[in-house]
């Protein structure tokens, strides 16, 4: 057997060990509750982790993302009378629409100007949702139908939380397959040296803006996708789905294992989420603990916890080291940016 299908199998053997995990725990109610609520976070905040780790940037518009698709489904399902298939596409396309806008706005700025013109977006679109009777107002849509997959003769449908939990994994192992694939792209590399060297990446005919642009669109629509299977499980909409809860929640799962590790949201977001619900201080005191644990990873260790590993560590120093070469003099070879980075760049004929 080759190494890439050794790394395959391995794959597919964690994939399997993971949908047995809810039996391996006791296979109660409330283990489901908590796995369902895993993998749906979890796929909501790669969303964020695509922008934070590939570009540079903290986003604060991707609860108004995760709260499109989730009202998409609503309004498709409880008002139009539409399945769950069209309102996943419906989910997507509506996501995509107001990450164009939002992008064309936002994607002119960086770093803590971006940050502020994406807050000020997620609360413009908060009080869109609250005010508009159309979206429910600020009671929500209630009535949401249990989801419907069924193709054909095979019917797919979930109502509980046992039987979300097949939906919610699978939903979860197509984010990290498409956020995997995306980042051994050439749209993902080239992510990768707009933000590390924006000067190479324009020498090297990259068009930035557009770049940015992509890889926005891209977040935006893995974010809205778990907001449409939340609003199935929920069963109900509301602007809380804006609520800084869910914003502190991403960034925290992203940055509490590390950026541009694959399973790094998803392990952060399971500690969290498995404190909530197996260690519970009551609602006051859960935000506070994600707070208290937010604030300390960024004084304390801001490139998270795998930084603390020493191969980990010496890697991310190379990495800096080589940036900041790169960013003082035009005249460092092609050949040599982007070492340590897995971004191959053509060498120019002398």
């Amino acid at each position: 057997m080759t190494h890439p299908i050794l790394r395959l199998a391995l794959a597919a053997l964690l994939a399997v060990a993971g949908f047995l995990l809810p039996g391996l725990l006791g296979a109660s109610t409330l283990v489901y509750d908590t796995l369902v609520a895993i993998a749906i976070f979890a796929a909501m905040s790669y969303g964020l982790d695509v922008i934070l780790s590939d570009l540079g940037e903290i986003s604060l518009v991707h609860t108004a993302f995760f709260a499109t698709g989730a009202y998409a489904a609503a309004i498709l399902t409880v008002t139009y009378g539409f399945g769950a298939w069209t309102a996943l596409a419906g989910a997507v396309l509506a996501a995509l629409c107001l990450a164009l806008v939002l992008g064309v706005i936002t994607l002119r700025t960086r770093e803590f100007a971006f940050s502020l013109v994406t807050y000020a977006a997620a609360v413009v679109c908060m009080n869109i949702a609250s005010n508009w009777d159309f979206l429910g107002g600020s009671d929500g849509i209630v009535g949401i139908p249990p989801l419907d997959l069924s193709i054909g003769p095979v019917e797919l449908t979930a109502g509980r939380s046992v039987e979300f939990w097949p939906f919610a994994y699978a939903l979860l192992l197509l984010t990290l397959y498409v956020v995997h694939r995306f980042r051994r792209s050439r749209l993902g590399q080239a992510a990768l040296m707009v933000h590390m060297n924006p000067r190479l990446a324009t020498m090297c005919g990259l068009d930035g803006n557009r770049i940015r642009l992509q890889v926005f669109l891209l977040s935006a629509v893995i974010s809205a996708a778990a907001g449409w299977l939340y609003a199935f499980q929920r069963a109900y909409v509301g602007t809380d789905l804006f609520d800084t809860y869910f914003l502190v929640l991403m960034l925290t799962g992203v940055i509490l294992a590390g950026r541009r590790i694959l399973l790094g949201p998803l392990l952060g977001v399971a500690l969290l989420l498995s404190q909530k619900s197996f260690a519970s201080l009551g609602a006051y005191g859960d935000k506070l603990v994600l707070g208290v644990v937010l604030v300390a990873v960024l004084c304390l260790c801001p490139k998270g916890l795998a930084s603390l590993w020493p191969r980990r560590r010496a890697a991310d120093s190379f990495d800096e080291s080589n940036v900041s070469d790169n960013s003082k003099s035009s005249a460092v070879p092609l050949s040599r940016v982007g070492e340590g980075s897995g971004v191959r760049v053509a060498r120019v004929p002398q």
